[in-house]
Formats: C-alpha cells, sequence, structure tokens
C-alpha cells in the first residue's frame, strides 16, 4: 500500500508556454511512496507536458519539482534524472537491432581486458537484472523479436537498474490484448510490492479503477482535483476531465435495424492469411456496422491488414460485388474499401505534412490534371472534412504532428473517408483519444453507415463495440461466435478469452 511520507516527486504550480500557447498553466502533481497513481486528461490536458518535466526533458517557465523533498535535477544532467525516474511510453523505445542485453547496458558496456566491450559479462548480468525483477526474457534475444509487453518490461528492469525507483507508464496498454495487460498489471503491482512507485496514464478508465490507489485529473492544461479511486466514480471522473457530467461513450445508441436483404458491401468467402487466419466467411450489408473481436493472437488485425492489401490472403474478397485482388492497396482502394490503420504514429499520417496532405492522400491523382494536385481543389476537400468530422485545427495547412491525438485520429478517419467507400475497415478506432474524441470518432462511424455504407471494426475496446450490428468473435483465426447488438458483456468476453459458452 502507499505511504503517507515526503512525495516521492512534487510538482507545484508548473508552467510552460510554447509561444502564445500554454501548454501547462498549473501542472500540480504529488505521488505517495509505493502507490500506483493515476494521471487522466482529454488530448491536450497538458499530460505529456508534465510528462516531459518530470522527466528532465522539458524545462517549465515557472514552478517547481521535488523528488523525495529535494529539487529536481538540471534539466542537462541526464544521468542524475534517469537515477530519479524513467518513463516507459506507448511505443517502446529498445534500440530494435540490439540484443535484450545490449539494449539494458546502452552507453555503459561492461568492459574488460583492454577496456574492450565484454560480451559475456554483458550478457551474464543482463540475465541476472532480468531475473531480479522478474522479467523472463532471454538477454540474447534480438529487441525486434519481443512483443510489446516483453519490450515494456525491459525497459522497466533497465531503468530500475539504474536506481530510479519512480516509473512513470504512458498508455502501456493502448497496443496489448487483455491477456498481456493482465501480466503487465501483474508485474506492476509485484514491483510496487518491492518498493517502485508508478505514474499510470490511460485513456481506458476501467483500467484506471482496476489498478490504481488515487487519481489526478488534468483539464485545459491545469489540475482539477486528486482523490482515490474509490471516493470518485465514473461519472464524477469524467466530469472532472470534460468540464460537464457527461456519460461514456454510447454512440449509435438509436441504430435503426438493418434489413435482412441489405445489399451485402463486403463479401469475405473463404478468406486466410497463411498461418494466421481462416477460412473466414463474413458479409457486411450496406448500412451496418460488424465489430470483430479476439485476443491479439486470434487474427483480427492481421485480417483486416489483408482486407486493405498490406498482407498477403487467399479466398475471396469483394467490394459491393466487385472482385478485390489480394495483395494490392490499390486495388483494395479502387474497389471501394476505406482503411483506417491501427497504429496512427506508425501508418494512419505523416507528421510533417499538413492537415490537408494527409486527408486527401489517397485521392491525390483526382485533384488535378495529369499528376498535378491543385492546392485549392485539395484545401477545399480538407475544409469539408474538417467541418465533417470536427477536427480542431488552426486550418488546412495546420502540420497533422502538431494536433492532439484525437484530432490526429480524424485526420486519419478523413484519408479512408475520402475516395467515398463503399465500406470502411477500421482498427482500433479510438486507441489512445479522450473521452470526447471517443463519442466524435464512433458518432462519425455511426453518421457514415446510416447513410449508405457498411463498416468491419476491429477493437480490443468493448465501448467501441457497442455501435455495432452486431459482433463475431475471432480465436485461432476463425470465427466461433456472433452477438447480436444488445449483446452480454460477460459472455462476449468469456469468448474473446476462449472460455465458456455465448451468453446472447
Amino acid at each position: 500500500m502507499s505511504g503517507t511520507g515526503t512525495p516521492v516527486v512534487e510538482a507545484t504550480g508548473v508552467v510552460k508556454r510554447y509561444g502564445p500557447t500554454v501548454a501547462l498553466a498549473d501542472g500540480s502533481l504529488a505521488v505517495r511512496p509505493g502507490e500506483v497513481h493515476a494521471l487522466v486528461g482529454r488530448n491536450g490536458a497538458g499530460k505529456s507536458t508534465l510528462v516531459g518535466v518530470l522527466t528532465g526533458l522539458v524545462e517549465p517557465d515557472a514552478g517547481e519539482v521535488a523528488f523525495g523533498g529535494e529539487p529536481a535535477p538540471p534539466t542537462g544532467d541526464r544521468a542524475a534524472w534517469r537515477a530519479l525516474v524513467a518513463c516507459v511510453y506507448q511505443h517502446p523505445s529498445v534500440v530494435k537491432d540490439l540484443s535484450v542485453a545490449e539494449n539494458l547496458f546502452l552507453n555503459r558496456q561492461p568492459r574488460g581486458r583492454f577496456g574492450l566491450v565484454s560480451h559475456a559479462r554483458m550478457r551474464r548480468e543482463a540475465a541476472e537484472l532480468l531475473e531480479s525483477w522478474s522479467v523472463p526474457v532471454d538477454p540474447g534475444l534480438p529487441a525486434r523479436e519481443l512483443t510489446v509487453e516483453q519490450r515494456q518490461l525491459v525497459e522497466i528492469a533497465g531503468a530500475l537498474s539504474l536506481g530510479a525507483r519512480f516509473v512513470i507508464l504512458d498508455e502501456p496498454t493502448a497496443q496489448l490484448e487483455s491477456r498481456a495487460v493482465q501480466r503487465l498489471f501483474g508485474r506492476v503491482r509485484a514491483l510496487r510490492e518491492q518498493g517502485v512507485t508508478f505514474l499510470f496514464i490511460s485513456h481506458h478508465l476501467p483500467e484506471v479503477y482496476e489498478l490504481c490507489e488515487r487519481v489526478t485529473v488534468f483539464r485545459d492544461a491545469r489540475h482539477v482535483v486528486t482523490d482515490t479511486v474509490a471516493a470518485l466514480d465514473r461519472e464524477r471522473l469524467v466530469a472532472a476531465m470534460v468540464g460537464e457530467a457527461r456519460g461514456l461513450v454510447r454512440a449509435g445508441a438509436d441504430r435503426p435495424p438493418v434489413p435482412d436483404d441489405a445489399e451485402p458491401v463486403l463479401e469475405l468467402t473463404g478468406v486466410g492469411v497463411p498461418g494466421v487466419v481462416g477460412p473466414v466467411d463474413l458479409v457486411v450489408r450496406r448500412g451496418e456496422v460488424v465489430g470483430v473481436a479476439g485476443s491479439a493472437a486470434g487474427g483480427k488485425r492481421q485480417l483486416a491488414e489483408a482486407l486493405a492489401g498490406l498482407r498477403p490472403r487467399t479466398g475471396r474478397v469483394a467490394v459491393a460485388g466487385r472482385v478485390v485482388r489480394p495483395g494490392s492497396v490499390r486495388a483494395a482502394l479502387d474497389a471501394g474499401l476505406g482503411y483506417l490503420p491501427g497504429d496512427r504514429d506508425v501508418d494512419g499520417f505523416v507528421s510533417g505534412l499538413s492537415v490537408a496532405e494527409n486527408a486527401t492522400m489517397t485521392i491525390a491523382h483526382r485533384l488535378g490534371p495529369g499528376q498535378l494536385v491543385l492546392p485549392a481543389r485539395r484545401d477545399a476537400e480538407a475544409r469539408r472534412v474538417i467541418a465533417e468530422l470536427d477536427v480542431r485545427t488552426t486550418g488546412p495547412h495546420q502540420p497533422v504532428g502538431e494536433l492532439s491525438g484525437g484530432n490526429a485520429q480524424k485526420v486519419a478517419m478523413a484519408r479512408a473517408l475520402a475516395g467515398d467507400p463503399e465500406v470502411l475497415v477500421l482498427v482500433q478506432p479510438t486507441a489512445g483519444v479522450d473521452v470526447r474524441a471517443k463519442e466524435s470518432l464512433l458518432g462519425a462511424v455511426d453518421a457514415q453507415t446510416r447513410r449508405r455504407r457498411g463498416a468491419l471494426l476491429v477493437s480490443d475496446e468493448l465501448e467501441d463495440l457497442r455501435v455495432c450490428d452486431r459482433v463475431v468473435v475471432l480465436v485461432g483465426g476463425r470465427v466461433v461466435a456472433e452477438h447480436p447488438r444488445g449483446w452480454d458483456e460477460g459472455g462476449l468476453v468469456a469468448r474473446i478469452e476462449g472460455i465458456g459458452e455465448d451468453h446472447d
């Protein structure tokens, strides 16, 4: 349990400005020894800026930061900061071309005779380090072969080896399936018992109630409230985050039933992804949203990528009756398939390009004669989608990298819609976005499919799947169950985890 002594870290009145933009107006936070403390807030609330301050990467314009009651080191003293605090990000920062041991001892490799790096000693000390923190990973394994879960544990072990006993977990579960999340939580609890303190940042509120003891809410770059999770129920927590009492996402609650004779817009017949999925038979009708649930090993993301032409596949895929050639992104686009990838930071957009360039990337060939793109036509299309999806931006020329996560995801959604597709294939459409962005994005899915499209929505988030007209469960690459709208949460989760029977 958490202590009540001097806070492990305390930020008081931290202010940070970037020109006219106030990134933090009152960044105040106190984390007690031995606790798992949650930090939540909408995208743009100031969480990332505070993390930068707490890790010594951002120098505040005003305010104070103390560790164990002592002032924080100068921002240039990286060794002092690493001995106090570590941050494990949503996208682990291990060097993929190096081994686990080489990552653990990066820039501090053990030396042997003549001052040369001793690889044998490094592997031995890495094995001892991993064993001491109960991280079951081979130190000789190339980092590129690690799962996201393993990379995070390796980063935590490396941070602890430097002396840090305060670890920030920044959206650590965004890319993990449910069993991996539970394993990570088990390691966090075990490390807490060994004296490690955690700051846990997540947009997935149920995780806050499962793992954390206290929670701090930021809104509009300011500290709003800190309380125990037991005293702050979900309605109050959401109200603190958004500034008004609002429920969690319920987009599409009044969707009309899809007629049984509605035209198919996506037909899968014997579709497989070699070694992962198949065969899968599935039909999405016009006006219908079909959810795909399952564990990370179930193959749902690989199936979506194969439909978009990003992976080889077998079987027949047809969009509005048009057979799609496998393994071709252009063939999928031309057939009328719009695709939203699961990782916006890697595949969803180019951060250095503008909102207009990103939103129209898939239809650039339509925006002018020959190979030319007419800027006026591109900007007009961008303004249309900015208005339609309520993208908070200064205009079509703003770089997407400057937007909050929720608004960047809306730009990725705009790209999927740009070609006026017959069917949308959406992977994790609300991953890493706040509650208002969730409502907006799922509301867009609801609105777009009520008109004339269909959608295949792949997600680990039960809140996402509530918008669906039905949900199929993929286990071991095969459809094992179908749940109609109004499904029971316990029954759906049981089938995803491969236990129990269909409770619907």
